[in-house]
């Protein structure tokens, strides 16, 4: 099928997504690069339920609250282009930063309900509003049918998700279920950065979230965690945070079950953040 087009500005771009609107449906799969077979998975689910689908590829400055976290961000175009080239119907957008943030552009932070500043916002400040930033700026320029998301990523699908009711957007939010390893690590673009030991270590992360869904109900979330972050340190990796949460709110459940509980994980392998989660 051969390289997928590539577009390097919000101009051409939309006169392009214009024209394929006319006989069909948009879909996007927004990435920040270092492609593997979950982003595939995305790409895989847009081709079935549009015309067309456009993965955007940019490394966003204003998502990171770690200089070092960014400046080791995996940036490799062409290996992205040659995984993309075995779909058809498939085109994509690399902006540069000043496309994505030209110069008059405006952001008023969104209120969203304190999804920003538990779990992970609590540890990466001004990280949701980053991506709020981004998110809004590339639906502006793609205007899309419909957006595709993993799971792996859950908070950050709760964001945008109150994004699009509070900015009044169209487009369709589809979450996608999270694209494992066989041996259930949860693929993330920064896993490249993992040693082979590290990678093995990592599996501590998966398996403690499948101890814990295995315990079931009859135990108070608040039982579950604590037997959750015991079994956790069995392992090697430094724990950031481990907690059950209602899925909706992300409050955390300590005595009771909501009808939507999920258990959110962060952990650092080597000098590598790793997230993940699980419905319990």
């Amino acid at each position: 099928m051969g390289m997928p087009t590539v577009y390097t500005t919000a101009h051409v771009l939309s006169s392009v997504i214009s024209t394929a609107k006319m006989t069909g449906t948009v879909g996007f799969v927004p990435t920040m690069g270092a492609l593997h077979e979950g982003h595939l998975s995305l790409v895989n689910k847009a081709l079935d339920e549009n015309s067309l689908v456009v993965v955007s590829i940019f490394v966003n400055p204003t998502q990171f609250n770690n200089a070092s976290d960014l400046s080791n961000y995996p940036r490799n175009l062409r290996t992205d282009l040659e995984l993309l080239s075995v779909f058809d119907r498939v085109i994509v957008f690399a902006p540069s930063v000043e496309d994505i943030y030209p110069k008059n552009d405006f952001f008023e932070p969104i209120d969203l309900n304190c999804l920003d500043t538990r779990l992970e916002g609590a540890y990466r400040p001004g990280h949701f509003q980053g991506v709020v930033h981004v998110v809004r700026n590339l639906f502006n320029i793609v205007q899309p049918h419909r957006a595709y998301f993993g799971e792996k990523d859950f908070q950050q699908l709760a964001v945008i998700r109150r994004m699009v009711v509070l900015l009044s957007f169209t487009t369709e939010i589809i979450s996608c279920p999270t694209h494992r390893s066989v041996n259930g690590l949860a693929l993330s673009s920064r896993n490249v950065r993992l040693s082979d030991q590290g990678r093995s270590h990592a599996l501590i992360i998966s398996q403690t979230l499948n101890y814990m869904k295995n315990l079931g109900h009859d135990a108070t979330p608040s039982k579950v965690m604590e037997l959750g972050n015991a079994y956790f340190s069995k392992g090697n990796l430094s724990l950031e945070y481990l907690e059950i949460v209602d899925a909706n709110s992300l409050t955390t459940l300590t005595n009771h079950w909501s009808d939507h509980s999920v258990c959110c994980i962060a952990a650092h392998c080597e000098d590598v953040r790793l997230i993940d989660n699980l419905a319990l």
